[in-house]
């Protein structure tokens, strides 16, 4: 049974400025560079025929490319914090393609996703760190801003059940217009 989603991939420079923004925290998991993505739409653990209708109702997107940009680092979690992100530079075509798949996702019988799409790049995995030492990162890693850069496809993961992080494989991709 796999656990699947759809993401945007992050170039390998970007993921190499992305990887210099690591340490200075006791006690983060970091994610591995060749892993960092930003999810659009988690689908969570299905049998195959699922699967398939998933990766079906995917190749029906038709959409153009567009640019994204990395603005800020920040955390979830405020006074327990749980991890730390990179801040997508939210734009309206990202939205589309995030409530498109939202929609078809929905068209092949998944519940609809919980939580309110906020986008952006998992950098680590924090359990019982001071929010102090948080704070203290944040002060001098927050204002990070990636150079502007091209989203030429999609891609739908697949992941271990595991605690987050990798490794993924990449299913199937599509390619945007």
């Amino acid at each position: 049974m796999p656990r699947l989603f759809t993401a945007l991939e992050i170039p390998a420079d970007i993921a190499g400025t992305l990887a210099m923004l690591r340490g200075g925290i006791p006690g983060a998991r970091w994610i591995s560079p060749e892993f960092y993505h930003v999810t659009l739409r988690f689908i969570g653990d299905v049998d195959y025929a699922v699967a398939r209708d998933v990766a079906a109702a995917l190749d029906e997107v038709e959409r153009f490319g567009f640019e994204l940009t990395l603005d800020g680092v920040d955390q979830f979690g405020n006074n327990k914090p749980r991890a730390i992100f990179a801040t997508v530079k939210a734009n309206r075509e990202l939205i589309e393609l995030q409530a498109e798949q939202e929609r078809l996702m929905k068209r092949v019988g998944l519940p609809p996703e919980g939580r309110n799409f906020r986008p952006h790049v998992t950098l680590a995995r924090l359990r019982d760190t001071p929010p102090r030492q948080v704070a203290e990162y944040l002060s001098i890693r927050g204002y990070y801003r990636s150079p502007t850069f091209e989203v030429p496809r999609f891609v739908l993961f697949s992941s271990r059940d595991s605690v987050g992080g990798g490794p993924y494989r990449v299913e199937a991709s599509y390619p945007l217009m």
